[in-house]
Parts: structure tokens; sequence; C-alpha cells
């Protein structure tokens, strides 16, 4: 007897749970060959108002943990993105191999970043020189909300730019490649299930060119990472609008994933707070 295959329905990751958008829009996602993937759902300026209330909400509980906590859960979260490592080959594409491959990239690049979270600290921070007699102490510490424009990789990228803005304590809203959005939304099933906090990641799927400019203007978003956003038009009415409240901005950029990423992008989302003490008290 035959039955029919139960499709996955694909929705936005908002506050650790999977709402449809509140506009009830689609889109279709297909593959490089045109063929249909599936029905991706097409988030509005409403959609993206409630993740941001989300990520505020789970700020400061997640840049309150301990490093090597906040270090732990992304090792979970490698964990689990390899225990389904074909399910995200198939969704990533391009070739059984290629794909694979892709996969474990993305697996390494979460372990390299968990393993700076108790690090960045020590190497960012710095104890400073003073002619008197005081005690002088420059700290990093998380900015906020950062608004994030996933790259056209749709999984490497996408964790090579959502890792280093939460394992140093900011929590983020990743608009999702818009081409191949699925990947995202399945992390986003992985994230759920592991040990990282509702709201600290929220992901949405939709048109760059609707949401990019919201994120961007929206007052309680504190920094904005455009790496994804191509069209150098759109990137410029963000950057204006991003500067109402002074949010820090990484500027489009088209990095090799491959290569070791460094700290840069761990470190444009820090804030530095120096702390004066006298000395001898």
């Amino acid at each position: 007897m035959s039955r029919l295959s139960v499709r996955k329905t694909y929705k936005l990751f908002i506050g650790g749970a999977f709402p449809r958008s509140e506009s009830g829009r689609s889109y279709v996602v297909t593959s490089p060959k045109g063929d249909f993937l599936a029905n991706a759902a097409r988030a509005s300026r409403k959609d993206v108002r409630d993740a941001v209330s989300a990520a505020r909400k789970a700020f400061p509980g997640w840049s309150g943990a301990t490093p090597y906590n906040r270090g732990q859960i992304l090792y979970r979260i490698a964990e689990m993105l390899e225990g389904r490592r074909a399910q995200f080959a198939e969704e990533v594409g391009g070739g059984k191999k290629p794909a694979l491959e892709a996969v474990d990239a993305a697996v390494d690049r979460l372990v390299w970043y968990a393993g700076w979270a108790d690090k960045i600290a020590s190497v960012y921070g710095t104890p400073n020189p003073v002619a008197g007699p005081y005690l002088n102490l420059s700290t990093p510490e998380p900015t906020g909300v950062v608004g994030v424009v996933a790259p056209a990789d749709p999984l490497l990228g996408l964790i090579s730019v959502v890792a280093p803005v939460i394992v140093t304590g900011n929590t983020c809203v990743v608009v999702a490649a818009e081409r191949a959005p699925l990947p995202a939304i399945t992390l986003g099933e992985v994230l759920a299930t592991s040990d990282l906090p509702g709201g600290v990641v929220n992901i949405l799927t939709g048109h760059q060119a609707e949401l990019a400019p919201w994120l961007a203007s929206h007052m309680d978003v504190n920094g904005l990472d455009l790496t994804g956003v191509t069209d150098p038009e759109l990137a410029l009415a963000c950057e204006q609008a991003a500067a109402e409240n002074l949010k820090r901005v990484l500027r489009p950029v088209t990095p090799d994933w491959s290569a070791e990423p460094g700290i840069e992008r761990m470190t444009r989302f820090l804030e530095t707070k120096t702390v004066w003490h006298p000395a001898g008290i």
C-alpha cells in the first residue's frame, strides 16, 4: 500500500518557537536547477519587531552567563549538527561530497568559536599603565542585539556570522539567505533542542530588501552585520538607517569562508569597559 510522504513545513524561528509569518505569506524555494524544494515563510516587518523583542528579552540572561557556559552550549550545538549531518547535507545541496564537506566545516567552525568563549576577554582586554596610584583595567562586554544579514553560503557562511556574535554574549536576529533558507530553519531546530536559551538566535526567512532596512532602522538593535547584502544601494540605505542610533556596522564583504576566521568578527560587536581602582586599598 502506497502512502503520501510527509513534507516538512518551514517556518520562522523566533524566541525559541516556530511561528508562521504573521502576514501569512510564503515564497517558493527552488534548487539551482529550478526544481521545487519547499515553500518558506516570508517574514514581515511585524516579524522583525517580534524577533528583536525576543532577542532583547534573552540578552540579560545570555550576556550574564559565564563564558565557559556559552562555550559549552556552542559545543553542544556542534554535537547536534554533527548528528544531523546527512539531513543538512541534503539541504545544502551541490553534490553529496561537497555538501558533506560543507557540513563538516560548519561543525568545525562552531567548535573553533566555542574554544574562544572563555579566552577572548583575556586577548581583547588589558590592564593599562597609569601614571599614578591606580589600577586601570579594560574588559570587553557584549554590545546587545545584533541584526545579521546572512551570506549566500547557506550553512558554513551562516554559522560563520552567527557564532562570533553569540559566543561573546550578544543575541541576534538573522535574515537567512533568500535563495537558500532551508538550512537556516533546520539549524533553528538544532538550536531549539540544544541548551541555547530561546531568543538568543532568531531566524527570519524572506526577502532581504524588505527585511534588512527595518532591522537596520530598529532603535533596539545595537549592531548590524551586512555581510550578506549584495546590492550596494541597499547596503548604503541600511548603513544610513543604522546611524540613527549609532549602531556598530560590519559592512558587506565576500570573505573566503573556508579560511581561518580570526577574531575580528567577535571583537566587532564588543564594547570596552574601563574600570579605575585605587592601588593599595
